[in-house]
Parts: structure tokens; C-alpha cells; sequence
């Protein structure tokens, strides 16, 4: 059974810390929909009305105290061991589950995937959200410190003295030891995250299998795969379930018009190579033409086709006889006519057409792809500058409340927004975006992608031209194979041996 890829590959990791305004024991409290109260700033964070909230569980290491089976407990003592102002929290990974399987499946997947991190002695938190609107979903909180045997947090690295090669400890200019900061464990490595993320995909595909499902994910890129598409714009959850109410939202059509174009290439592309493989196995075995020093002509290989359809309905009636000689004598005419048309009159000619419209399909391809890629980026710029316009005015009537008390209850009820606004603001900061001048800013995006859509659509219907033109080179491919069959007659000069 040929494996597809699932619609979405979603791993996402993020770390939750101190300097960005965060909360582990709200972050815990929100993606478990429970109340817990944060003892180093005294504020509760109450979200036991939140709903999608389908499992939630602890999964702790051996040496772990049996109190951190309390959600409350684990994460207070997390922020509690913690005194720096940056000081980070929580790793969380955020998985998208497959639609194809029901929860007791999901909730064996997560099981599977934290195993490894429990093994190596974290701490794991995980949630599985799922409202029933095509995105279900798990987050992952996982520790950042060890724990030594006895349960005790161990430091997050220590200093180490480094050695001459004598092994004599390096003295600096001013007195001072050359040492050097040793993480106590590797967690925080690139090469971790990278197995995390083809762990997840092995594990759905092994859960996948044995439910005998033929959907598959794959964690790496298109890069990676040796793909040249251009992947689709995340949709997120709000578009998810607008365009599944048939609600056409503006990352879906983006989304359409990125699968269209990948489908018509990998049709073109598919067709091109066929042909040529063809042609180039064809070369070997027209000796007869060879010998001649000439490439065959193509209307001898589709008159020779047409005769022998003839020869094929011999045992039909007369009627039908005539009726189907002036059906395909038509086709053929009409084939020569455009094959005359494009100056392909030999299987030579035939194959540097291909070899040129080829050329002009890899061309039309990147002015295609540098399009959606330029489409992509103006809907994520669009998207992001209406989420921080919509959330400023929130912002800032949190920092018009002067008095501490009323200001940390505001925050707490709007504390999704406030986290909204700041990771739009770091979005657009990142890119130099002008937040002060941000409608206006939004407005010149929305024409130059409107403008993008446009070019877009217009290089789509040179591809769609392009489509035809290789589909009608792959009929004359159809009729000549006909033609070179060894079933008709062996005396004609044109009748060709494979």
C-alpha cells in the first residue's frame, strides 16, 4: 500500500521562563484546566472552566518524591528552587495527535513518547486537548533540573577548571582560575531535540501501523526529503475550524493555491521524465531507423497506428468500422496538426520539445515557489499585526492600573491575551516592524499580496498550459507505442521490432 503523509507534522518546543513573564504553575494550570496557586508570587491561576481538556497525567522518574504526583507541588517546587530573573522553568513540547486514532490510543502515544524522557530522569506533565474540531493535540511539560537520588534538585551545571597539558590548572592575567560552565545534563543539546522530533514521528507511525491505519508523518523537512514543494502555511486552530464549517479563511487559500501548483508540477515533472525514459530506451531499439541515419517520422508511426486499428475492428460491422476509422483518423489529424504547429515532425524533435518545455516548467516553478514563499511570509506579517493591534489595548490598560493587587488580578484574567500581544510584539520586533505605523503597515501588505495573488494565479495558468502540452506529447507517445507493436504486419517498411 503506498504511504501518504498525514495533513499535518506538528512538534513544536518551546521553553517556558521567568524573564518572559511566565509561569510554570499557570502554564500547568491552563493546559490541565485546573486551579492551582503559584506560591512564589501568590496569585492563583484558576482555568477549571477551560474546556477540550480530554486527559491529563504525571509520569515521574524513580527517584522523583512521591509529592510531585501533585501537579500543584511539582511545578511550585520548580519555580520555588529558582531565584534568577531568567531563570527557566519548564521545557514543553506540543505535539499534534492523528485524527485517525480515539483517545485510549492517544493517551498509549503519549505514554510511549514520554517514557524517554522519564528514563532520562525528568519530570513529564502532558495534557491532551481535543475539541472535537479536526486538531487534537497533547502538551508536554517537561523539568529542566535532575533530581539527585534522595528526590532533591541538583544544579543546572557547575564550573570546571580547565588543564594545560600538563594538567596543571590555567592561571588568567588577573589571578584568577580559567575555568569553564558544564552543564549537569545534556537536555538543553540541538542534537536532543532533533531525536525528540524523529522520536515523535517514529512513535505515531508505530501506533499508526498497528492499528493498521496507511497514513504516516515524517518529522523531516521537504529539504530534508528531497522535495523541492514548498510546504503549506500553518493553519492554526480558529482557521481549522472555520474552514471546516466551510468558511474559506485567507491561510486556507493560500494553502489551496500551494497544493495546486504541487500537484500540477509533480504531474508535469512525472509526465516529462516518463517520456524521456521512453525516448531513450526507444534510441536503443530502432536499429532499422539507424541504419537509415534518420529518426523516425511521426506520422508514419501514427498512420502505421491507424492502420492497424483498422486491422483490430475488421470484425465489427461496417458501420462501426467506418464511424471509428473517421473518429481516430480526426485524432490523428488533429495531433499532426499541433504537433506541425510546434515543429515536431521526428521522435529527435520530439524529445528536444520535451527538453524545452521542461526548461520553461523549472523556470515558471521558481517564479511560482519565490511567489508562495513571499505569500506566505505577508500572511504571517498580516496575521501576527491584527493579533497585536487586537491585544495592545489590552496591554495598555494593564499599564494604566497603578494599584499592584487589581493590576496582577487583571493579568490573571487576561493573561491568554497578555501572551498573545508578547509573542506578536517579539514576531514583529524580530522583523524591524514599526509597530506605531502598524496599520498602515498592514494595509501595504495586503496589497502587495494581493498584487503576489494575482502574478500567482497568472504563472498558475502558463503551468496549466504547459500540463496540456505535455499530456498531448504523452498521447503521441501512446499512439507510437501502438504503432511499434510486433502484432501487425512485418513487411512494411515503418513497422518497427521492440
Amino acid at each position: 500500500m503506498e504511504v501518504v503523509a498525514i495533513a499535518i507534522y506538528h512538534c513544536s518546543i518551546q521553553i517556558i521562563s521567568r524573564s518572559d513573564g511566565r509561569s510554570a504553575v499557570a502554564a500547568a494550570a491552563y493546559r490541565s484546566g485546573t486551579n492551582l496557586v503559584n506560591e512564589w508570587s501568590g496569585r492563583p491561576a484558576n482555568y477549571d472552566r477551560k474546556k477540550g481538556i480530554a486527559y491529563s497525567e504525571i509520569m515521574l522518574p524513580d527517584n522523583a518524591p512521591a509529592a510531585f504526583s501533585d501537579r500543584q507541588m511539582l511545578w511550585n517546587s520548580v519555580e520555588m528552587n529558582e531565584k534568577r530573573s531568567d531563570a527557566q522553568f519548564a521545557r514543553e513540547i506540543e505535539v499534534a495527535l492523528p485524527q485517525e486514532l480515539p483517545l485510549e490510543e492517544h493517551k498509549k502515544i503519549i505514554h510511549a513518547y514520554c517514557q524517554q524522557f522519564v528514563d532520562t530522569g525528568m519530570c513529564v506533565d502532558f495534557s491532551i486537548h481535543d475539541k472535537h474540531d479536526g486538531n487534537p493535540h497533547c502538551h508536554i511539560m517537561l523539568t529542566m533540573r535532575a533530581l539527585d537520588e534522595n528526590g532533591k534538585w541538583l544544579p543546572k551545571s557547575h564550573q570546571e577548571f580547565e588543564l594545560d597539558e600538563n594538567g596543571e590548572r590555567i592561571r588568567l592575567p588577573n589571578g584568577r582560575w580559567k575555568s569553564r560552565k558544564v552543564d549537569t545534563v545534556d537536555w538543553n543539546s540541538h542534537e536532543n531535540a532533533e531525536r525528540w522530533r524523529a522520536s515523535w514521528a517514529e512513535t505515531v507511525n508505530r501506533f499508526l501501523k498497528a492499528n493498521q491505519v496507511p497514513e504516516r508523518i515524517d518529522h523531516r523537512s521537504n529539504v530534508e526529503r528531497g522535495l523541492e514543494e514548498l510546504p503549506t502555511i500553518h493553519m492554526g486552530v480558529a482557521a481549522c475550524a472555520m474552514e471546516k464549517k466551510g468558511i474559506p479563511t485567507e491561510r486556507g487559500d493560500i494553502n489551496r493555491k500551494i497544493r495546486a501548483a504541487n500537484r500540477i508540477i509533480r504531474e508535469i515533472r512525472s509526465r516529462i521524465n516518463d517520456l524521456k525514459a521512453w525516448l531513450s530506451e526507444l534510441s536503443v531499439k530502432l536499429e532499422q531507423f539507424a541504419e537509415e541515419s534518420r529518426s523516425p517520422l511521426l506520422s508514419e508511426l501514427l498512420w502505421q497506428h491507424m492502420e492497424q486499428e483498422s486491422q483490430r475492428i475488421q470484425k465489427y460491422s461496417q458501420h462501426f468500422q467506418l464511424l471509428h476509422t473517421v473518429e481516430i483518423g480526426n485524432d490523428m489529424m488533429e495531433t499532426l496538426r499541433k504537433l506541425n504547429a510546434k515543429d515536431i515532425y521526428t521522435l529527435a524533435d520530439l524529445e528536444t520539445a520535451l527538453t524545452d518545455l521542461r526548461e520553461k516548467v523549472e523556470a515558471s516553478r521558481s517564479v511560482v515557489k519565490g511567489k508562495e514563499r513571499r505569500m506566505k511570509e505577508l500572511q504571517k506579517l498580516i496575521d501576527t499585526g491584527r493579533q497585536f493591534l487586537r491585544t495592545d489595548s489590552i496591554r495598555k490598560e494593564r499599564n494604566s492600573i497603578r494599584f499592584k493587587k487589581k493590576r496582577e488580578e487583571f493579568e490573571e484574567s487576561h493573561h491568554a491575551d497578555l501572551v498573545l500581544w508578547q509573542a506578536a510584539n517579539k514576531f514583529l520586533h524580530a522583523r524591524k516592524v514599526d509597530t506605531a505605523t502598524l496599520p498602515d503597515s498592514i494595509k501595504a501588505w495586503q496589497t502587495e499580496l494581493a498584487a503576489l495573488t494575482a502574478e500567482h494565479d497568472a504563472e498558475y495558468e502558463k503551468l496549466k498550459q504547459y500540463r496540456e502540452e505535455v499530456r498531448e506529447l504523452d498521447s503521441v507517445r501512446r499512439q507510437a507505442e501502438k504503432a511499434m507493436t510486433p502484432k501487425q504486419s512485418k513487411n512494411r517498411k515503418t513497422n518497427i521490432e521492440l
